[in-house]
């Protein structure tokens, strides 16, 4: 038997190679639309003598806000000295959790589909090619769904932390009664709310191709052969 690599695409048209090509695909586009990202806000200040001054802050992936500086040297504002001051909160665990579990299954796919397009022959004879796969399946399954959850949660604190609220309570010069803070240009986080419903799409695409691996193994032979087992009628001995 040879056991060398045998191109076939044939597996594409099949749902177990299908479904990986398309995890591969919506696997770069989950990282790539938070990956990449940055964002700039407009904040204005304005005065109790009628004058306002406006300033830009600039935050980008990881979102490490702790490190964007709202205002950056000490100034005077609205007759007020101000303080180096710096946003709030670091976000990056989420996001580079994300990040990191989006790659990995890239990475897989890459490896799964040169394994079915080449080496398909040697996956289907022996057990610890379709169960291995159906564990590491399952198990991404499940990373998908803890690492959307928690970029979820950090794409909407990280929302705060940008938004009137959230600059108004980190710069002391908005708590002034005759100031007020406000953001009047917000950056466009579109990408980023694609990026978590990507994250969840992966998660129902990953949990559907694991059927499909499971149907590879033996174990779900074992359990038809075991069902058709009690169905059978043997003949009857001769006397």
């Amino acid at each position: 038997m040879m056991t060398g690599f045998r191109l076939s695409l044939s597996p594409l048209k099949e749902p177990l190679g299908f479904v990986k090509l398309v995890e591969w695909l919506t696997a770069i586009f989950a990282f790539g639309t938070c990956g990449g990202f940055s964002g700039r806000n407009i904040v204005s200040i304005f005065c109790g003598d009628g004058t306002n001054e406006t300033f830009a802050t600039n935050f980008q992936y990881p979102f490490r806000l702790n490190q964007v500086p709202l205002i950056d040297g000490n100034t005077t504002i609205c007759n007020h000295s101000v303080a180096t001051t710096h946003m709030a909160g670091d976000y990056a665990s989420s996001v580079e959790f994300f990040v990191g579990v989006a790659v990995v299954c890239f990475l897989y796919c890459m490896a799964a589909l040169l394994v079915y397009l080449g080496y398909m022959h040697l996956y289907k004879d022996s057990d610890f090619g379709p169960i291995f796969d159906f564990l590491v399946t399952a198990a991404l399954v499940f990373l998908w769904l803890v690492c959307s959850s928690a970029w979820a949660k950090g794409l909407q604190n990280v929302k705060d932390a940008t938004n009137t609220d959230g600059i108004s309570t980190t710069l002391t010069l908005c708590k002034q009664t005759n100031i007020t803070c406000e953001v009047t240009d917000y950056a466009s986080m579109r990408s980023l709310n694609i990026s978590v419903v990507l994250g969840f799409l992966n998660m129902f695409i990953w949990a559907g191709n694991a059927w499909f691996v499971y149907k590879e193994t033996r174990w779900h032979s074992q359990k038809f052969s075991n069902q058709a087992g009690p169905g059978r009628q043997t003949a009857p001995a001769p006397i």
